[in-house]
């Protein structure tokens, strides 16, 4: 559109389609009461215009405004932990959330916008530059938690103090007496598991304890990334005695990994596992973690993300929140 350029209304949106403009204004909003033939057709239209709703058109702050957040993969613990923290901050806000799993379907920011939502909050989910330039022509703000690239300038985002949670979950197995410890971690490339390992790395380092090539292991925040690497782990000739995962999901795997090799947790193996989730304290036994505060987490990306639908300034494009080390029955010195 040029600069100049009269913006197009309802109205035209209205005649283009021929219908009135009441319907135009129920798929805007986002109501269910319209034919999907006639939706299709309208949503077409204000792609085609690059319509954006009124409230995008002005700074004032909203009432109540809706925030959309997006999730990836299944609502694991994580997942769950977080989505609660930025409920609970809703509710205290008086916003409104509506979550949805991240599809990126084609025009997915203008729905959003023709929806009424004001940003995006980003759970586990990883956004291209195709995303965010999508986001940006739409107007749709986005704060990512717990990113798994480094954030585009365009991109705020909230996490942990991972390289601190790595370096006191390591420090805490070299003060038990271990000198072989392996990491179990996510993808390689994913910037909370890199702040992870180098943590590990340091804990190690300035201690003068060896870290062959082996011990250091990426895969996914999975189980089944414990179960295979602790196995692979635990089948070498010179075996670690203790195992930092990169998260509960991965060390309930390690453990699973000792079990079936006729191994005991934490007498033959020690284990901590990283985010302090529902698991850990459900693991058998109970898991030594680094507690990520994700609930806070959560709170602080809901608020983010308010501030930044409404027009304000945020000073800062990344927030960390500390983490903390809880000890349980996971971990013992090396037998």
């Amino acid at each position: 559109m040029r600069p100049n350029a009269r913006r197009t209304t309802l109205a035209d949106i209205a005649q283009a389609a021929g219908v009135s403009i009441a319907t135009v204004s129920k798929v805007v909003n986002g109501r269910g009461d319209v034919a999907p033939h006639t939706r299709t057709r309208v949503q077409e239209l204000l792609h085609q215009h690059h319509y954006l709703a009124p409230v995008f058109r002005h700074t004032e702050p909203a009432e109540n405004p809706t925030i959309e957040v997006q999730f990836k993969g299944g609502l694991k613990p994580y997942v769950a932990e977080t989505l609660e923290g930025i409920i609970d901050s809703a509710a205290t806000s008086g916003a409104t959330v509506v979550i949805s799993k991240a599809t990126h379907a084609p025009h997915w920011a203008r729905d959003l916008v023709s929806a009424g939502r004001r940003a995006v909050i980003a759970v586990t989910s990883v956004y291209t530059a195709a995303h965010l330039n999508e986001l940006a022509r739409s107007g749709l703000p986005l704060v990512v938690l717990d990113p798994l690239h480094l954030p585009d300038s365009r991109v705020h985002s909230v996490g942990a103090t991972n390289f601190t949670g790595g370096l006191t979950a390591t420090q805490h197995l070299l003060s038990l007496g271990h000198r072989r410890i392996a990491y179990l971690g996510g993808p390689s490339m994913a910037v909370c598991n890199q702040a992870r390992m180098h943590g590990y790395r340091a804990a190690m380092e300035a201690q003068g304890a060896q870290v062959p090539d082996a011990y250091v292991r990426p895969g996914e925040f999975t189980y089944e990334t414990g179960l295979i690497g602790a196995t692979a782990l635990l089948g070498m000739q010179e075996p670690p005695t203790a195992i930092f995962a990169g998260n509960d999901e991965i060390a309930v795997g390690a453990i699973e990994a000792a079990r079936a090799r006729g191994l005991r947790t934490p007498e033959d193996l020690s284990v901590v596992g990283y985010d302090d989730t529902s698991l850990a304290e459900m693991a058998s036994p109970p898991l030594t973690t680094v507690r990520q505060p994700l609930r806070e987490m959560g709170g602080a990306a809901l608020r983010t993300a308010l501030r930044l639908a409404n027009g304000e300034k945020v000073e800062s494009h990344h927030i960390e929140l500390a983490t903390e080390l809880v000890v349980r029955a996971s971990t013992a010195p090396p037998h």
